[in-house]
């Protein structure tokens, strides 16, 4: 069975940072093309960043490009997304998931607020 559980995320203030993470079982996340999406409330899922198999070519959407960085430890089995700099529109719940897929987890809620 596929299984991401996402971690990491709370409150931080503007300007702050957090380390997502998403521990991935039934699957090896090296063989596949791996993503991060948010949903902010009152809103629809929005692509924030993947990274590809094998190359580990990475991608980001130009609201959290030189802010976020996406990696994955394949000896864990687990997805990252390290955020700076964070802003109050970065407040959402984050999801990990198979690039193109439909996130299976719960994901984890991020609010940034002062």
């Amino acid at each position: 069975e596929v299984q991401l559980v996402e971690s990491g995320g709370g409150l931080v203030q503007p300007g702050g940072s957090l380390r997502l993470s998403c521990a991935a079982s039934g699957f090896t996340i090296s063989s596949y093309d791996m993503s991060w999406v948010r949903q902010a409330p009152g809103k629809g899922l929005e692509w924030v960043s993947g990274i590809w198999s094998g190359r580990d070519r990475t991608f980001y959407a130009d609201s959290v490009k030189g802010r976020f960085t996406i990696s994955r430890d394949n000896a864990k089995n687990t997805l990252f997304l390290q955020m700076n700099n964070l802003k109050i529109e970065d407040t959402a719940v984050y999801y990990c998931a198979k690039w193109g897929n439909t996130p299976p987890g719960q994901g984890t809620q991020v609010t940034v607020s002062s």
